[in-house]
């Protein structure tokens, strides 16, 4: 599946949204009478987070800014 500028553009609105749901129940005071969380809220933030940044950076691949070419 090629990762056109709307499936992009989806895949970054899902991991912003997992981001951001991630944060905030990361930052929930645990409760021990509940029992142990049993998912790493912390870690799949960052990890959703750094995904975010690729795909940002593909979109601007994808609509023509690239880096300079080295001048030798």
């Amino acid at each position: 599946m090629p990762l056109t500028l709307p499936v992009t553009l989806t895949l970054i609105a899902a991991c912003l949204a997992l981001a951001v749901f991630a944060g905030w129940r990361g930052a929930k005071p645990s409760d021990p009478l509940k029992g142990v969380r049993m998912a790493p809220w912390r870690l799949i933030m960052v990890l959703s987070g750094a995904v975010l940044f690729v795909l940002v950076i593909h979109v601007g691949g994808l609509l023509g800014f690239v880096p300079d070419q080295p001048r030798g």
